[in-house]
């Protein structure tokens, strides 16, 4: 009874300031329980005509939240952590002077040679767009690439990925490739960029926006295949949509982004996707993490022993390890409507490489009409990784949440 007199008072005093905007204060958003905590909780709804894009929303105990219009029939807000059992009820109000001084918010911008993804003003990560831009003389040119994420950087900015390592050459922060192949009779290989058989290239990066709640941006490559005689053979084209989200102040310190990766087939021939223990989604760490005893990983399963992790299906895994201030921690969840979800796990054991693969499950394939689509969660962290957390990220991934706006 006493929150909801500190809410009416609230409300009353924002109307009184407000003035003419009293009937928009009036409305109300209801979010529904949920059965478990939920982390990075995405919540949609569809705006009202009255409610200016420039008002926030306000809980009964006076935290505010950013929500974000994307058209006339959707509406985005984003929950830092919601817990079991708990209802909200937002109003929504015009933005407090505390409101309009934070500078919060995802900005995405064109930078030489990549593009910047910032998160309340501070770099998140980068997309790279530009496969000259080497970070070493001594790399081959058939190693050439773009269209992957590095650096990826935590909120204090220290770095968890590495590129072009010299162990593995065509390794790259947060990228994407198949290994073992057939196609047309023929065996590409689009990992292991060496071999001169396949190759992923960038072609385009589409609709970057930026926002209050969430920016990002959409970004094309295709898979070709060399090994085709006379010419190369475009097998796949593949669309990354990357969603980065700013949790706000009172959130989790952490930074949080979704891709969403599709392939279609660009012939009347499918890609058969053969069985192997490695190909799909990869993440390459820090280069000091190199050596069994310098990367730590934790599973969604509790698994600590990275020889066992190799090949589990898990929903999310945690790699951890030294950074110049502190451990760092990279965690990478798959979405349970992923093609063999939950899919399994490839945990290199002495270097810091880990990624998710549906090829171990055995042989597939991509064919024409018949996209392939798998989503997955990026939760990046200064400090050893938090389970509990994780899963409440995962939840909130896993699950999507409507509300409703409504009058008083």
């Amino acid at each position: 009874m006493r929150s909801r007199f500190l809410w009416s008072a609230l409300t009353a005093g924002l109307l009184a300031v407000a003035g003419k905007a009293a009937p928009v204060s009036s409305l109300r958003l209801f979010v529904p329980a949920t059965e478990a905590d939920r982390a990075g909780q995405v919540v949609t709804f569809k705006p009202i005509a009255e409610i200016s894009s420039d008002t926030v929303l306000v809980d009964q105990n006076g935290a505010t939240y950013a929500w974000q219009k994307e058209g006339d029939d959707r509406a985005t807000l984003l929950l830092p952590l919601l817990r079991a059992g708990e209802k909200l009820t937002l109003a929504f109000h015009p933005p407090t002077a505390a409101s309009r001084e934070e500078k919060r918010g995802v900005a995405v911008t064109a930078e030489a040679q990549r593009l910047a993804v910032k998160v309340a003003g501070a770099p998140a990560f980068y997309y790279l767009t530009d496969k000259t831009a080497l970070p070493r003389s001594d790399i081959p040119k058939k190693f050439e690439r773009a269209g992957y994420l590095h650096p990826v950087l935590t909120p204090t900015g220290q770095r968890v990925t590495d590129d072009f390592p010299p162990m593995h050459v065509h390794h790259h922060g947060v990228w994407a490739a198949w290994t073992k192949t057939r196609f047309q009779g023929r065996t590409p290989d689009f990992w292991n960029m060496g071999d001169e058989k396949g190759l992923v290239e960038f072609l385009a990066v589409d609709r970057p926006w930026s926002g209050a709640v969430h920016g990002g941006f959409t970004a094309r490559h295709r898979y070709v295949d060399l090994s085709a005689k006379p010419e190369p053979v475009t097998v796949l084209n593949e669309e990354w949509s990357i969603t980065t989200y700013d949790l706000g102040a009172n959130g989790p310190n952490v930074r949080v982004f979704d891709l969403t990766l599709r392939q279609d087939a660009m012939t009347r021939d499918p890609l058969e996707l053969l069985e192997y223990h490695y190909g799909g989604l990869g993440f390459r760490g820090r280069e000091n993490w190199n050596g069994a005893p310098n990367l730590r990983v934790l599973t969604s399963e509790g698994e600590t022993d990275r020889v066992k992790a190799q090949g589990q299906r898990v929903r999310w895994i945690a790699v951890s390890g030294p950074a110049e201030r502190g451990p760092v921690t990279f965690a990478m969840l798959g979405h349970p409507e992923n093609f063999r979800a939950p899919q399994p796990l490839r945990v290199h054991p002495d270097e810091p490489f880990i990624g998710y693969t549906p090829a171990p499950l055995g042989d597939f394939k991509i064919e024409p009409g018949k996209p392939h689509v798998a989503r997955y969660r990026f939760v990046v962290s200064d400090g050893e990784p938090d389970a509990k957390l994780l899963d409440a990220f995962w939840n909130g991934f896993a699950n999507e949440v409507s509300a409703k706006a409504f009058g008083p």
